[in-house]
């Protein structure tokens, strides 16, 4: 491990966000990369301290540092924010949602060998927020729009939400896939879309992943439409390595593959764009759960390695990796959700996994050295 310090905003979250964040950084720090911690606070507890759910402190705190570790958040009800997490990815332009689905052995799960990565396009489509309410006279222009056009009639009480695909938006997100590919040594990109029926939007996405997969004649390139792609990854889901969508598939795909590898426990997740990049689990806060040390702090730990691979602290990423898989396999330190009963009394907190981690990684590393 090297000498380097590296600054990194961290936005603990709210409900189970403060137990797993301080998990991971526990077993982050128990790695011997060195970090200055810039705190910051995020979703209810900001609404609270700062009137909105994302002070631009937040903000500013991550441009300057360029990485964020961050909890799960909660989007406070009735505030000016549809998603908290979205309008932290918009003003980033954190355009790359990077979700690795790979699982390990002792994860309850069905299948074995399942090792492949989302990249979900994280800034256009249904997401992008441009949507018109039933009843306003925004929306009685469009409906005018739509008749003199298209010639289609709509019923007055209609409401629009719009799917943007742009070329730009395309070319970076499919780009991004395959730089990610080449850079970790994997095989095959797969685009997915439903460009059979959305011809104008889902089809330019197509279009341009084809032109973009033409310069990277070292990767296999297949596309498939979306609902094939979860018939056939329910089958066999082996035979994917990455895969490139649209926002909105990336999200319901995303969840279906954290279901192939025993749940959003162990599932980590990146936001990445071209200036800086925040890395947190892809489970919600869970409210209910809070203060209790019960949670699985595993996707949390592990979206903390994406971190340190992504700082290029390689080393410290693959002892923290290796640390968890055998943690895991060994099913001893783990918390209800990975055990064969829910209701196991031999599950552990939170914290006891983090130790458990932490032991783990000092006995490879004595291994190592000896």
């Amino acid at each position: 491990m090297g000498e380097k310090i590296h600054d990194i905003t961290f936005i603990p979250g709210d409900g189970i966000g403060p137990e797993v964040t301080e998990a991971a950084r526990r077993v982050l720090e128990a790695t011997g990369v060195r970090f200055k911690w810039a705190l910051a606070h995020a979703g209810d507890r900001a609404q609270d301290r700062h009137g909105t759910p994302l002070p631009d402190y937040v903000l500013e705190s991550i441009r300057a540092n360029r990485v964020a570790l961050k909890g799960p958040i909660t989007t406070p009800i009735g505030s000016g924010f549809r998603s908290v997490n979205v309008a932290l990815r918009k003003l980033l332009d954190l355009y790359a949602c990077l979700r690795p689905c790979k699982r390990y052995p002792g994860a309850p799960s069905r299948y074995e060998n399942v090792d492949l990565v989302i990249v979900r396009e994280n800034t256009e489509d249904l997401y992008r927020g441009i949507e018109f309410q039933d009843g306003t006279p925004d929306t009685a222009k469009l409906l005018s729009l739509i008749a003199e056009t298209r010639g289609e009639t709509l019923g007055p009480n209609t409401g629009f939400s719009l799917k943007v695909i742009s070329e730009a938006g395309t070319r970076r997100i499919v780009s991004f896939a395959f730089e990610y590919a080449r850079a970790q040594g994997r095989k095959k990109v797969t685009a997915v879309h439903k460009a059979n029926i959305l011809k104008f939007s889902d089809g330019l996405f197509l279009s341009v992943a084809r032109e973009v997969a033409r310069g990277y004649t070292d990767i296999e390139f297949e596309d498939v439409i979306v609902d094939t792609l979860c018939m056939r990854l329910v089958r066999n889901p082996e035979q994917f390595d990455v895969l490139v969508l649209p926002n909105l598939y990336g999200d319901f795909v995303s969840e279906l593959c954290a279901g192939l590898i025993g749940g959003l426990g162990v599932a980590p997740g990146a936001n990445i764009g071209d200036e800086c990049a925040v890395f947190e689990p892809t489970h919600g806060s869970a409210p209910k759960y809070a203060g209790l040390n019960k949670v699985n702090p595993i996707a949390m730990i592990l979206s903390g390695m994406l971190m340190l691979r992504y700082l290029g602290e390689v080393e410290a990423a693959d002892l923290v990796e290796r640390a968890v898989a055998e943690v895991m396999a060994e099913g001893k330190w783990v918390t209800y959700d990975l055990k064969p009963h829910r209701d196991d009394a031999t599950a552990v907190g939170t914290s006891q996994v983090a130790d458990a981690v932490i032991e783990k990684m000092n006995r490879l590393r004595r291994k190592a050295n000896a």
